[in-house]
């Protein structure tokens, strides 16, 4: 709208304008609000993931170890039985 146009408006018509850019200007800030919660959520998530994935790998070489550590172990015994089987 003009310059023009806006003075051609009655008092009335100018706050009816005012009234409905006000309440615009409100939805729009709920909705801004919602935006910035639900990045803020996903922000979470992925902050989440990231950690999941993280432990995910500490797990594995976790898992890792104590199955050398294992497999050590039986070659040892098995090793100690030949020893033992060769005495006799």
């Amino acid at each position: 709208m003009t310059d023009k146009e806006l003075r051609r408006l009655s008092r009335s018509e100018l706050l009816e304008m005012l009234i409905a850019q006000t309440e615009e200007n409100r939805q729009l800030r709920i909705r801004l609000e919602r935006a910035v919660a639900q990045l803020r959520d996903r922000r979470i998530a992925v902050e989440k993931a990231g950690s999941l994935a993280e432990a995910a790998l500490q797990l594995n070489r976790v898992f890792e170890a104590a199955d050398k550590a294992a497999q050590q172990y039986l070659e040892n015994v098995r090793l100690m039985s030949e020893k033992g089987s060769g005495n006799l």
